[in-house]
Protein backbone atom coordinates (compact mmCIF):
# COMPACT_ATOMS: atom_id res chain seq x y z
CA UNK A 1 0.00 0.00 0.00
CA UNK A 2 2.84 2.13 0.66
CA UNK A 3 4.40 1.71 -2.68
CA UNK A 4 1.20 2.47 -4.53
CA UNK A 5 0.72 5.73 -2.18
CA UNK A 6 4.39 6.49 -3.12
CA UNK A 7 3.64 5.93 -6.76
CA UNK A 8 0.33 8.36 -6.05
CA UNK A 9 2.92 11.40 -4.80
CA UNK A 10 5.09 11.18 -7.47
CA UNK A 11 2.23 11.41 -9.66
CA UNK A 12 1.05 14.52 -8.40
CA UNK A 13 4.55 15.86 -7.76
CA UNK A 14 5.02 15.76 -11.26
CA UNK A 15 1.63 17.62 -12.40
CA UNK A 16 2.94 20.16 -9.65
CA UNK A 17 6.33 20.31 -11.83
CA UNK A 18 4.41 20.61 -14.95
CA UNK A 19 1.73 23.72 -13.24
CA UNK A 20 5.06 25.98 -11.81
CA UNK A 21 6.64 25.70 -15.21
CA UNK A 22 3.33 27.19 -16.93
CA UNK A 23 4.41 30.51 -18.22
CA UNK A 24 4.30 33.71 -15.50
CA UNK A 25 1.25 35.59 -17.27
CA UNK A 26 -2.14 37.03 -15.81
CA UNK A 27 -3.96 34.75 -18.94
CA UNK A 28 -5.96 32.03 -18.14
CA UNK A 29 -5.48 28.73 -19.43
CA UNK A 30 -8.28 27.21 -21.47
CA UNK A 31 -8.59 23.06 -21.43
CA UNK A 32 -11.70 21.66 -24.14
CA UNK A 33 -14.06 24.86 -23.33
CA UNK A 34 -12.90 25.14 -19.40
CA UNK A 35 -11.47 27.78 -18.10
CA UNK A 36 -8.98 27.90 -14.95
CA UNK A 37 -7.12 30.56 -13.11
CA UNK A 38 -3.77 29.14 -12.44
CA UNK A 39 -3.65 31.55 -9.10
CA UNK A 40 -6.79 29.74 -7.80
CA UNK A 41 -7.55 26.51 -9.75
CA UNK A 42 -3.96 24.72 -10.29
CA UNK A 43 -5.47 21.60 -8.76
CA UNK A 44 -8.83 21.74 -10.43
CA UNK A 45 -6.50 22.42 -14.07
CA UNK A 46 -4.44 19.26 -12.86
CA UNK A 47 -7.45 17.26 -12.64
CA UNK A 48 -8.98 18.03 -15.65
CA UNK A 49 -6.06 17.23 -17.89
CA UNK A 50 -5.02 13.77 -15.83
CA UNK A 51 -9.33 12.66 -16.58
CA UNK A 52 -8.38 12.77 -20.45
CA UNK A 53 -8.24 9.79 -21.93
CA UNK A 54 -4.77 9.09 -23.13
CA UNK A 55 -3.71 6.78 -25.78
CA UNK A 56 -0.15 6.13 -26.73
CA UNK A 57 1.93 3.46 -28.89
CA UNK A 58 1.44 -0.08 -27.19
CA UNK A 59 3.56 -3.18 -27.89
CA UNK A 60 2.70 -6.86 -27.94
CA UNK A 61 -0.60 -6.98 -29.07
CA UNK A 62 -2.11 -9.49 -31.49
CA UNK A 63 -1.25 -9.00 -35.08
CA UNK A 64 -3.25 -6.90 -36.83
CA UNK A 65 -4.76 -8.55 -39.50
CA UNK A 66 -3.23 -11.97 -38.07
CA UNK A 67 -0.18 -11.63 -40.15
CA UNK A 68 0.34 -7.72 -39.64
CA UNK A 69 2.20 -5.25 -36.99
CA UNK A 70 1.84 -6.40 -33.18
CA UNK A 71 3.35 -2.61 -32.45
CA UNK A 72 2.37 0.73 -34.04
CA UNK A 73 5.09 2.24 -32.75
CA UNK A 74 6.43 4.71 -35.35
CA UNK A 75 3.59 5.13 -37.34
CA UNK A 76 0.03 5.10 -35.36
CA UNK A 77 0.69 8.44 -33.73
CA UNK A 78 -2.14 9.86 -35.34
CA UNK A 79 -4.75 7.06 -35.29
CA UNK A 80 -3.54 7.03 -31.59
CA UNK A 81 -4.87 10.93 -31.32
CA UNK A 82 -7.98 10.13 -33.81
CA UNK A 83 -9.11 7.56 -30.51
CA UNK A 84 -8.07 10.45 -27.85
CA UNK A 85 -10.77 12.86 -29.34
CA UNK A 86 -13.28 9.79 -30.02
CA UNK A 87 -12.94 9.14 -26.42
CA UNK A 88 -13.35 12.64 -24.95
CA UNK A 89 -16.79 12.16 -27.18
CA UNK A 90 -17.74 9.39 -25.73
CA UNK A 91 -16.86 10.33 -22.00
CA UNK A 92 -18.87 13.39 -22.55
CA UNK A 93 -21.64 11.72 -23.91
CA UNK A 94 -21.92 9.22 -21.18
CA UNK A 95 -20.27 10.75 -18.25
CA UNK A 96 -20.71 14.31 -19.06
CA UNK A 97 -17.78 17.29 -19.52
CA UNK A 98 -17.55 17.52 -15.69
CA UNK A 99 -16.62 13.92 -14.52
CA UNK A 100 -12.92 13.38 -13.24
CA UNK A 101 -10.98 10.31 -13.33
CA UNK A 102 -9.77 9.66 -9.23
CA UNK A 103 -6.77 6.54 -9.50
CA UNK A 104 -8.46 5.87 -5.88
CA UNK A 105 -12.28 5.63 -6.36
CA UNK A 106 -14.35 3.23 -7.97
CA UNK A 107 -15.08 4.63 -11.79
CA UNK A 108 -18.29 3.84 -13.38
CA UNK A 109 -19.19 0.79 -15.26
CA UNK A 110 -19.57 3.17 -18.52
CA UNK A 111 -15.89 4.39 -18.07
CA UNK A 112 -14.39 0.56 -18.36
CA UNK A 113 -16.72 0.21 -21.00
CA UNK A 114 -15.49 2.99 -23.09
CA UNK A 115 -12.01 2.10 -22.44
CA UNK A 116 -12.56 -1.57 -23.85
CA UNK A 117 -14.21 0.54 -27.09
CA UNK A 118 -10.09 1.34 -27.45
CA UNK A 119 -8.38 -2.13 -26.04
CA UNK A 120 -5.71 -3.70 -28.73
CA UNK A 121 -7.95 -5.86 -29.85
CA UNK A 122 -9.29 -7.20 -33.20
CA UNK A 123 -12.87 -7.26 -31.68
CA UNK A 124 -12.75 -3.84 -29.70
CA UNK A 125 -14.80 -1.23 -31.73
CA UNK A 126 -12.00 1.31 -31.70
CA UNK A 127 -8.76 -0.60 -31.59
CA UNK A 128 -5.64 0.25 -33.64
CA UNK A 129 -6.97 -3.28 -35.66
CA UNK A 130 -10.17 -1.53 -36.41
CA UNK A 131 -8.50 1.42 -37.38
CA UNK A 132 -5.64 0.20 -39.39
CA UNK A 133 -7.58 -2.15 -41.30
CA UNK A 134 -10.73 0.47 -42.18
CA UNK A 135 -7.66 2.78 -43.09
CA UNK A 136 -7.37 0.65 -46.19
CA UNK A 137 -10.22 1.94 -47.21
CA UNK A 138 -8.82 5.01 -47.25
CA UNK A 139 -5.84 4.11 -49.57
CA UNK A 140 -4.01 3.53 -46.58
CA UNK A 141 -1.61 0.29 -45.77
CA UNK A 142 -1.57 -0.97 -42.36
CA UNK A 143 1.37 0.81 -40.64
CA UNK A 144 1.32 3.73 -43.16
CA UNK A 145 1.31 7.56 -41.38
CA UNK A 146 -2.00 8.65 -41.62
CA UNK A 147 -3.08 12.53 -41.34
CA UNK A 148 -6.04 14.04 -39.64
CA UNK A 149 -8.38 14.21 -42.55
CA UNK A 150 -7.87 10.47 -42.89
CA UNK A 151 -8.05 9.36 -39.42
CA UNK A 152 -10.98 11.91 -39.51
CA UNK A 153 -13.20 9.67 -42.02
CA UNK A 154 -11.89 6.09 -40.44
CA UNK A 155 -13.69 7.52 -36.91
CA UNK A 156 -16.98 8.32 -39.02
CA UNK A 157 -17.01 4.76 -40.87
CA UNK A 158 -16.32 2.89 -37.70
CA UNK A 159 -18.68 4.99 -35.66
CA UNK A 160 -21.44 2.94 -37.87
CA UNK A 161 -20.61 0.06 -36.29
CA UNK A 162 -20.88 0.84 -32.83
CA UNK A 163 -24.34 0.20 -31.93
CA UNK A 164 -23.62 1.12 -27.95
CA UNK A 165 -22.83 4.83 -28.02
CA UNK A 166 -24.82 5.46 -31.73
CA UNK A 167 -22.41 8.08 -32.34
CA UNK A 168 -22.67 9.85 -35.52
CA UNK A 169 -19.02 11.03 -36.90
CA UNK A 170 -19.27 14.01 -39.40
CA UNK A 171 -16.42 15.10 -41.47
CA UNK A 172 -16.16 18.73 -43.33
CA UNK A 173 -15.34 18.93 -46.86
CA UNK A 174 -14.01 22.42 -48.48
CA UNK A 175 -13.17 23.58 -45.16
CA UNK A 176 -17.59 24.00 -45.30
CA UNK A 177 -19.56 22.85 -42.65
CA UNK A 178 -23.58 21.79 -44.70
CA UNK A 179 -25.85 22.22 -41.11
CA UNK A 180 -28.46 20.28 -44.19
CA UNK A 181 -26.19 17.17 -44.46
CA UNK A 182 -25.53 16.76 -40.62
CA UNK A 183 -28.87 16.44 -40.16
CA UNK A 184 -29.31 13.93 -42.90
CA UNK A 185 -26.64 12.23 -41.59
CA UNK A 186 -28.01 12.18 -37.74
CA UNK A 187 -31.56 10.89 -39.21
CA UNK A 188 -29.59 7.60 -41.33
CA UNK A 189 -27.52 6.81 -38.40
CA UNK A 190 -30.74 7.41 -36.11
CA UNK A 191 -32.90 4.53 -38.24
CA UNK A 192 -30.06 1.76 -39.61
CA UNK A 193 -29.71 1.85 -35.49
CA UNK A 194 -33.46 1.36 -34.11
CA UNK A 195 -35.34 0.47 -37.14
CA UNK A 196 -36.64 -3.18 -38.06
CA UNK A 197 -36.91 -1.89 -41.55
CA UNK A 198 -33.84 -1.39 -44.32
CA UNK A 199 -31.97 2.00 -44.61
CA UNK A 200 -32.01 1.58 -48.12
CA UNK A 201 -35.97 2.86 -47.88
CA UNK A 202 -36.95 5.19 -49.81
CA UNK A 203 -36.38 8.84 -48.61
CA UNK A 204 -40.14 9.18 -48.89
CA UNK A 205 -40.89 6.77 -46.09
CA UNK A 206 -38.12 7.43 -44.01
CA UNK A 207 -39.71 11.58 -44.47
CA UNK A 208 -42.43 10.58 -42.64
CA UNK A 209 -40.49 10.04 -39.35
CA UNK A 210 -39.42 12.22 -37.01
CA UNK A 211 -36.22 13.01 -36.88
CA UNK A 212 -34.15 11.94 -34.11
CA UNK A 213 -31.54 13.56 -32.45
CA UNK A 214 -27.99 11.81 -32.31
CA UNK A 215 -25.44 12.29 -30.30
CA UNK A 216 -22.66 14.16 -32.44
CA UNK A 217 -18.66 13.87 -33.58
CA UNK A 218 -18.70 17.06 -35.50
CA UNK A 219 -14.57 17.14 -36.92
CA UNK A 220 -13.63 19.96 -39.43
CA UNK A 221 -10.33 19.35 -41.40
CA UNK A 222 -8.37 22.83 -42.45
CA UNK A 223 -5.02 24.04 -43.57
CA UNK A 224 -4.79 26.97 -41.96
CA UNK A 225 -1.65 28.47 -44.21
CA UNK A 226 0.99 27.02 -46.90
CA UNK A 227 4.23 25.96 -44.61
CA UNK A 228 2.88 27.10 -41.84
CA UNK A 229 -0.27 28.76 -39.66
CA UNK A 230 -0.89 32.03 -41.14
CA UNK A 231 -1.54 34.97 -37.76
CA UNK A 232 -4.31 36.09 -38.64
CA UNK A 233 -5.84 32.57 -37.84
CA UNK A 234 -4.38 32.20 -34.71
CA UNK A 235 -7.12 34.18 -32.59
CA UNK A 236 -10.02 32.22 -34.16
CA UNK A 237 -7.86 29.12 -33.65
CA UNK A 238 -7.89 30.03 -29.98
CA UNK A 239 -11.30 30.76 -29.76
CA UNK A 240 -12.03 26.94 -30.47
CA UNK A 241 -11.42 25.64 -27.06
CA UNK A 242 -12.92 27.96 -25.57
CA UNK A 243 -16.38 26.56 -26.60
CA UNK A 244 -17.96 24.59 -24.38
CA UNK A 245 -18.41 22.05 -27.28
CA UNK A 246 -14.92 21.61 -27.88
CA UNK A 247 -13.48 18.15 -27.96
CA UNK A 248 -9.81 19.22 -28.92
CA UNK A 249 -7.95 19.21 -32.05
CA UNK A 250 -5.60 16.82 -34.06
CA UNK A 251 -2.35 18.11 -35.99
CA UNK A 252 1.10 18.47 -34.56
CA UNK A 253 3.94 18.87 -37.33
CA UNK A 254 4.70 16.65 -40.25
CA UNK A 255 4.65 13.11 -39.37
CA UNK A 256 4.92 13.92 -35.15
CA UNK A 257 1.09 13.70 -34.54
CA UNK A 258 -0.47 15.35 -30.86
CA UNK A 259 -3.88 15.61 -29.38
CA UNK A 260 -4.49 19.32 -28.66
CA UNK A 261 -6.68 19.95 -25.68
CA UNK A 262 -6.00 23.87 -24.67
CA UNK A 263 -3.80 26.43 -24.36
CA UNK A 264 -2.18 29.34 -22.35
CA UNK A 265 -1.41 32.56 -23.78
CA UNK A 266 0.71 31.71 -27.11
CA UNK A 267 0.97 28.06 -26.18
CA UNK A 268 -0.99 24.58 -27.28
CA UNK A 269 -1.31 22.24 -24.65
CA UNK A 270 -1.53 19.18 -25.68
CA UNK A 271 -1.25 14.96 -24.74
CA UNK A 272 1.42 13.42 -26.83
CA UNK A 273 1.09 9.58 -27.97
CA UNK A 274 4.86 9.38 -28.14
CA UNK A 275 5.29 6.77 -25.71
CA UNK A 276 5.44 2.48 -26.12
CA UNK A 277 3.42 1.36 -23.57
CA UNK A 278 2.50 -2.38 -22.99
CA UNK A 279 -0.95 -3.52 -24.39
CA UNK A 280 -3.12 -4.25 -21.55
CA UNK A 281 -4.97 -7.72 -21.58
CA UNK A 282 -8.61 -7.54 -20.12
CA UNK A 283 -11.11 -9.83 -20.53
CA UNK A 284 -14.50 -8.96 -21.87
CA UNK A 285 -16.54 -7.11 -19.90
CA UNK A 286 -14.19 -6.77 -16.52
CA UNK A 287 -12.90 -3.74 -15.48
CA UNK A 288 -9.52 -2.20 -17.09
CA UNK A 289 -6.33 -1.73 -15.32
CA UNK A 290 -6.59 1.82 -16.25
CA UNK A 291 -3.67 3.59 -15.24
CA UNK A 292 -1.53 4.08 -18.21
CA UNK A 293 -4.32 4.98 -19.94
CA UNK A 294 -3.99 8.55 -18.33
CA UNK A 295 -0.96 11.29 -18.89
CA UNK A 296 -0.04 11.48 -15.18
CA UNK A 297 3.22 12.85 -16.57
CA UNK A 298 4.37 16.81 -17.37
CA UNK A 299 2.00 17.59 -20.33
CA UNK A 300 3.90 19.04 -23.19
CA UNK A 301 3.55 22.60 -24.72
CA UNK A 302 4.29 24.25 -27.95
CA UNK A 303 4.22 27.74 -29.84
CA UNK A 304 1.31 27.84 -31.67
CA UNK A 305 3.31 29.33 -34.23
CA UNK A 306 4.94 26.17 -34.78
CA UNK A 307 1.90 24.58 -35.40
CA UNK A 308 1.86 22.45 -38.99
CA UNK A 309 -0.83 24.39 -40.76
CA UNK A 310 -3.04 21.48 -41.22
CA UNK A 311 -5.50 20.30 -38.43
CA UNK A 312 -8.69 19.07 -37.98
CA UNK A 313 -11.41 20.58 -35.38
CA UNK A 314 -13.72 18.47 -32.79
CA UNK A 315 -16.54 19.51 -31.30
CA UNK A 316 -18.84 17.22 -29.39
CA UNK A 317 -22.46 17.91 -29.27
CA UNK A 318 -24.93 15.84 -26.85
CA UNK A 319 -28.11 17.31 -28.27
CA UNK A 320 -29.72 19.55 -30.44
CA UNK A 321 -29.59 22.73 -28.36
CA UNK A 322 -26.01 22.09 -27.83
CA UNK A 323 -25.52 22.11 -31.95
CA UNK A 324 -27.65 25.26 -32.02
CA UNK A 325 -25.71 26.74 -29.41
CA UNK A 326 -22.16 25.84 -31.17
CA UNK A 327 -23.21 27.32 -34.75
CA UNK A 328 -24.54 30.60 -32.55
CA UNK A 329 -20.82 31.04 -31.20
CA UNK A 330 -19.25 30.07 -34.63
CA UNK A 331 -21.50 33.13 -36.30
CA UNK A 332 -20.56 35.10 -32.83
CA UNK A 333 -16.88 34.50 -32.66
CA UNK A 334 -15.09 33.60 -35.74
CA UNK A 335 -17.46 34.35 -38.86
CA UNK A 336 -18.76 38.16 -37.86
CA UNK A 337 -15.20 38.88 -35.81
CA UNK A 338 -12.69 37.70 -38.54
CA UNK A 339 -12.12 39.13 -42.14
CA UNK A 340 -10.24 36.02 -42.98
CA UNK A 341 -12.48 32.87 -41.97
CA UNK A 342 -10.93 29.59 -40.71
CA UNK A 343 -14.13 27.97 -42.89
CA UNK A 344 -18.09 28.30 -43.60
CA UNK A 345 -21.07 27.28 -42.07
CA UNK A 346 -23.80 27.26 -44.53
CA UNK A 347 -27.51 26.19 -43.90
CA UNK A 348 -28.01 24.38 -47.19
CA UNK A 349 -26.15 22.23 -49.37
CA UNK A 350 -23.66 23.81 -52.07
CA UNK A 351 -25.42 24.11 -55.43
CA UNK A 352 -21.99 23.21 -56.83
CA UNK A 353 -21.03 20.05 -55.16
CA UNK A 354 -21.83 16.70 -55.95
CA UNK A 355 -25.33 15.32 -54.07
CA UNK A 356 -24.41 14.55 -50.47
CA UNK A 357 -24.46 10.76 -49.86
CA UNK A 358 -25.25 9.75 -46.12
CA UNK A 359 -22.43 7.19 -44.81
CA UNK A 360 -23.05 3.60 -44.56
CA UNK A 361 -21.36 0.71 -43.40
CA UNK A 362 -18.55 -0.39 -45.75
CA UNK A 363 -17.30 -3.67 -46.52
CA UNK A 364 -14.45 -4.43 -45.32
CA UNK A 365 -11.85 -7.40 -46.34
CA UNK A 366 -8.27 -6.89 -45.56
CA UNK A 367 -5.23 -9.04 -43.49
CA UNK A 368 -1.87 -7.78 -42.56
CA UNK A 369 -0.23 -8.36 -46.10
CA UNK A 370 -1.19 -4.99 -46.76
CA UNK A 371 1.46 -3.73 -44.19
CA UNK A 372 4.27 -1.76 -45.05
CA UNK A 373 7.50 -3.78 -44.51
CA UNK A 374 10.11 -0.89 -45.67
CA UNK A 375 10.32 1.81 -42.74
CA UNK A 376 11.06 4.43 -46.06
CA UNK A 377 7.33 4.07 -46.86
CA UNK A 378 6.16 4.87 -43.05
CA UNK A 379 6.84 8.84 -43.54
CA UNK A 380 5.97 10.14 -46.94
CA UNK A 381 5.74 13.62 -47.55
CA UNK A 382 3.95 16.80 -46.21
CA UNK A 383 0.92 15.76 -48.48
CA UNK A 384 -0.16 13.87 -46.01
CA UNK A 385 -2.07 16.99 -44.18
CA UNK A 386 -3.52 17.70 -47.35
CA UNK A 387 -7.07 18.05 -47.19
CA UNK A 388 -8.89 15.19 -49.56
CA UNK A 389 -11.90 15.66 -51.14
CA UNK A 390 -14.12 12.35 -50.02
Amino acid sequence: MEAVLAKYENQINAFSEFLEDLPDVDEPVWILGARYDLKTKKSELLSDVRSRLWFTYRKKFSPIGGTGPSSDAGWGCMLRCGQMILAQALVCRHLGRDWRWDPEKRQPKEYHRILHCFLDKKDSCYSIHQMAQMGVGEGKSVGEWYGPNTVAQVLKKLALFDDWNTLAVYVSMDNTVVIEDISKSLFLISHCHYSSQSCSETPHLRSQRPLDWRPLLLVIPLRMGINSINPVYIQAFKECFKMPQSCGVLGGKPNLAYYFIGFIDDELIYLDPHTTQQAVDTESGSAVDDQSYHCQRTPHRMKITSLDPSVALGFFCKSEEDFDSWCDLVQQELLKKRNLRMFELVEKHPSHWPPFVPPTKPEVQTTGAEFIESPDKLFESEEEFEILNV
